[in-house]
């Protein structure tokens, strides 16, 4: 099948198919006379597993350790468990970092009666901060 194709089948933009080849994550398929790519199910396989593990928001870094565990499956789950477990902490950060920034945007808005007659709470708790000025969404009430 040609790229077009591959990233049809896969979701995958063709420039992303391109870069994850650059990249090694991808083998670099045969050529037809024409000097098309032509990728074979190996590949359409492959780019799903990358793209299901770009999905759960996993580095390009991990997925390629992930790909060479596939390649050599030398009973590797003790790496691949650490890299999951890895994974779930920086979920886990990030959705701390969420709530976060959640309860500082509800205190924001709660600067705001919703009239804007003359002026905008936000607005003003905005500019506040950008002077320098304690606001109140970085309050710790």
């Amino acid at each position: 099948m040609q790229i077009k194709e591959l990233s049809q089948a896969t979701g995958v933009d063709v420039e992303t198919i391109r870069y994850y080849e650059k990249q090694g994550l991808l083998p670099e398929p045969a050529r037809r006379d024409n000097g098309y790519r032509d990728y074979e199910a190996s590949h359409l396989e492959r780019l799903s597993f990358i793209r299901h593990c770009r999905a759960l928001d996993m580095p390009l870094a991990d997925v390629s350790r992930l790909l060479g565990f596939v390649d050599k499956p030398d009973a590797h789950f003790g790496d691949v468990d650490r890299l999951v477990d890895e994974q779930l902490a920086r979920v886990r950060a990030r959705l701390k970092s969420m709530r976060a920034l959640e309860k500082q945007l509800l205190q924001l808005r709660a600067r705001c009666s919703g009239t804007h007659a003359g002026h905008c709470g936000i607005l003003d708790e905005l500019v506040s901060a950008a002077q320098g000025e304690a606001c109140a969404c970085h309050s710790d009430g």
